[in-house]
């Protein structure tokens, strides 16, 4: 310390720039309240705390709430140099770049307490094969996607074991050089006593980035990116790296019945300082000021400039209770699973209750009733009947509520097919919402490439990449844009950038092994093929079987797949029998899934799969029934 200098402003900055904490538990360290702040300050920037008791003295309630669910070395005073080295160890761990440790199998120390290790649930509702239209614009809404419908296999959400994130597609846009104007707000963390309002702490990090979004001159990561690193414990440098951004925010909430803690901290990436934190003690009512006040601190310290919230009378709720309703809803919702998807429902029909003019609430029930026709969990009549009351309901209550008419335009094009009313309503959005550009790129990039426009397609979602490096659907869409657009390198790094990123989702290796099919490398296909995780949608080796010569395994693993996936897959059939240019049974199997309003349907121009029927006249016809043009 420099003479003179505040001990509280040395001890802060010492805390952001370590890269470890060690707590020594002693009678003395804790019965110290300055210890327990230093403590609490660890646990919320998400730094490992090592904690080594030569005491046998009991932690106090407070301590034991932030080291409990950590293992701590032990030792006394006639032990202590024998667990020197297991110190010694756990520091040379938990400091070593990410890049050169190694998973322990003793495991002496783990994440800090205030982090416990848990799923992302960041699981792609992906398809079986690349040639499944890998999307549909049904999940494109502005907070928390419903991921788009891909090939054979809808929306089901597949739980992975913890691995390493990947690093952008190598097939995306050449990285620009990272701009001070740039942040990502990692999750915050739910410090309240039960850990029970982890919803809230998710809602609140969404509420920020969407914020932030409507500064026009600040990159902003999109939350599905932000999310990878939820209940992780990397370095703010790794970070940073990844995700192409030179700063982070992060913080926590705690809550105890009607009031609210909130810290948030803004770090620079490129040395892991601290350059703006603030604590808020408010009532929960005030938590929309709270929001307000940390956006505006934000961009005020990057220099930016904040476009004005677009905030109509009823996209916030002045029922604090139907908010927080609201915030369960949205957190269920992006688990994906059905029964999540039931309690989402009945979240948002809670809020509703609380405050029936809460036109937000409306447009997000219409959100979960279109993902769950997609997810075949209802059929697609009643999923767009009782999507459309919701949404309708929420224009009736706010005509300029942006997502609302971006969610009508998903509707009308899912289950429509109604294309000139769709794009009425994403032009209606962007009016609405000029700042949300990841939404509107998902948009523009989706319909250029159902219209064939496969090369301006791709370059928006290049441009995506850049705004939400590590979302799966992006790269997913990718390689399905640069499958369509001939350029089958580029689409197997994307595709293989997605097995590295999400590889115990279902789906992602048969549609890396169709690239490689079209690639005429069928032996390395079924090899990758074999390797996928979801049963429903291991029958993508059919093809690669047909490729190889195999007939009859693969016909008896087709025939298995029109008897189960007839009414819920069957342009996948299709896409089978036209890679064995069987155009009879193709044309048989589209004109199912079109009569089962199959979303997939609508990306039939751009599907590699169904090349082979370009010229038909009974493809011409069929694109002429879905409005598309030749």
């Amino acid at each position: 310390m420099t003479p003179g200098e505040f001990y509280a402003d040395a001890i802060v900055r010492a805390l952001n720039e370590a890269r470890i904490l060690l707590l020594v538990l002693t009678e003395y360290a804790v019965a110290s309240p300055h210890v327990l702040r230093e403590v609490e300050r660890t646990s919320a920037k998400r730094h490992p705390i090592i904690s080594f008791r030569i005491d046998s003295v009991p932690l106090p309630p407070a301590l034991e709430y932030f080291l409990s669910a950590s293992h701590w070395l032990e030792a006394t005073p006639s032990t202590i140099q024998s667990a020197f080295p297991k110190l010694v160890d756990a520091v040379q761990r938990l400091v070593a770049p990410v890049s050169t440790v190694v998973s322990a199998s003793t495991a002496d120390i783990q994440k800090p307490a205030a982090v416990p290790l848990r799923d992302s649930s960041g699981g792609i509702h992906a398809g079986r094969r690349l040639g499944r239209p890998v999307v549909l614009l049904s999940a494109l809404t502005a907070a928390a996607l419903t991921y788009l419908v891909v090939d054979r296999f809808w929306l089901s959400k597949h739980a992975e074991s913890e691995r390493p994130i990947a690093s952008a597609s190598p097939a995306a846009a050449p990285a620009a050089a990272i701009s001070d104007r740039s942040v990502a707000v990692l999750p915050f963390v739910d410090m309240s006593e039960k850990k029970n309002q982890e919803y809230f702490s998710d809602g609140l990090t969404e509420e920020l980035i969407d914020h932030l979004a409507h500064s026009a001159n600040l990159k902003v990561i999109s939350r599905t990116s932000s999310f990878q690193f939820k209940g992780k414990n990397e370095d703010v440098r790794t970070i940073g790296q990844r995700l192409g951004v030179a700063n982070l925010l992060e913080g926590s909430v705690r809550t105890s019945g009607k009031t609210i803690r909130v810290t948030a901290q803004l770090i620079r990436v490129s040395d892991g300082s601290h350059f703006w934190s603030q604590a808020y003690d408010r009532s929960m009512g005030d938590i929309f000021k709270v929001q307000d006040s940390i956006a505006t601190a934000v961009v005020t310290a990057l220099q930016a400039t904040l476009s004005q919230f677009p905030s109509s009378a009823q996209e916030r709720s002045e029922n604090i209770e139907a908010y927080n309703a609201m915030l369960r809803g949205r957190y269920f919702e992006n688990k994906g699973t059905k029964q999540d998807s039931d309690r989402a429902i009945a979240a948002f029909e809670a809020a509703i209750r609380l405050d029936p003019r809460y036109a937000t609430a409306w447009a997000a029930l219409a959100k979960t009733y279109n993902g769950r026709g997609l997810a075949a969990w209802m059929s697609p009549q009643e999923a767009y009947s009782e999507a459309r009351k919701a949404v309708d309901r929420a224009l009736v209550i706010d005509p300029n509520l942006a997502e609302a008419h971006r969610m009508l335009g998903i509707l009308e094009w899912n289950y429509q097919r109604d294309f000139a009313a769709s794009q009425a309503e994403f032009n209606r959005f962007r009016e609405l919402d000029p700042d949300n550009r990841a939404a509107i790129l998902h948009d523009e990039a989706l319909t250029a490439i159902a219209y064939g426009q496969f090369d301006k397609g791709v370059r928006m979602l290049q441009e995506l990449t850049q705004i939400d490096p590590l979302d799966e659907w992006g790269l997913w869409v990718l390689t399905f844009g640069l499958s369509a657009a001939d350029r089958l390198p580029e689409a197997e790094r994307a595709a293989r950038s997605l097995v590295e990123l999400k590889p115990g989702a279902g789906g992602v290796h048969c549609s890396l092994g169709e690239v490689l099919l079209a690639e005429r490398k069928p032996d390395e296909a079924l090899a990758v093929m074999s390797d996928e995780t979801d049963l429903d949608t291991r029958w993508c080796t059919t093809d690669a079987l047909w490729a190889l010569g195999r007939r009859a395994e693969s016909d008896a693993l087709l025939e298995e797949a029109t008897r189960k996936y007839a009414s819920s897959q069957a342009i996948g059939v299709a896409e089978s029998y036209a890679l064995r240019n069987d155009k009879d049974a193709a044309f048989k199997w589209l004109d199912r899934a079109y009569d089962n309003r199959e979303p997939p349907v609508t990306l039939i121009k751009a599907d590699p799969s169904l090349r082979n029927l370009h010229g038909d006249p009974r493809f011409s016809a069929l694109l002429a029934k879905l409005k598309l043009p030749e």
